[in-house]
């Protein structure tokens, strides 16, 4: 529970501190963008915001591609640097936190073993790092990023299907 309120008051600071700040980050050629996140096993939705200067901030909803009645809510923190001579791309790393709602068949078999069919929810912990490249003549952002994570219950405690992804996301 402590967790929980954790993760709540987390997400309502950076809310808060988001509408705090000035608008804007034209360093990296958009201020919010909203769009499609993929890989092999999964597909979601994603949206991502600076906040001020090089600082991001992303929401990401995904579902298993096999087991729909898998879902994981992740927020994160991303901080933007632009190392490469093209401004177009740039790298970012982060961290955040998720939960996740999970089929115990599908993730965890023990929990299945004993319990029967059913769904568990577990919180736990993201890191990310990845590269994005922003189209100069349209509003489009593609990324591809690593997002390890770690469980604090249930069957995948470290790292698995959401550990990588790309993006592609219509800015504004």
């Amino acid at each position: 529970m402590k967790q929980l309120v954790l993760l709540l008051s987390l997400c309502t600071m950076m809310a808060v501190q988001a509408n705090a700040q000035r608008r804007g980050s034209a360093s990296f050629g958009y201020q919010t963008a909203v769009g499609l996140r993929v890989n092999p096993w999964l597909v979601g939705g994603t949206i991502k915001h600076f906040i001020s200067g090089p600082h991001a901030i992303e929401g990401l909803i995904t579902t298993n591609v096999s087991n729909r009645r898998n879902v994981t809510f992740t927020g994160l923190y991303e901080y933007h640097i632009a190392p490469f001579p093209k401004p177009e791309f740039h790298l970012y790393f982060g961290g955040g936190a998720h939960v996740g709602i999970y089929d115990r068949r599908d993730y965890y078999n023990d929990d299945w073993n004993r319990h029967g069919d059913g769904t568990y929810v577990t919180p736990g912990l993201d890191g990310i790092v990845g590269i994005e490249y922003k189209f100069k003549k349209i509003p489009l952002v593609v990324s591809g990023d690593l997002k390890p994570y770690f469980n604090f219950t249930g069957g995948t405690h470290f790292v698995g299907e959401e550990i990588g992804g790309a993006s592609v996301r219509y800015t504004f």
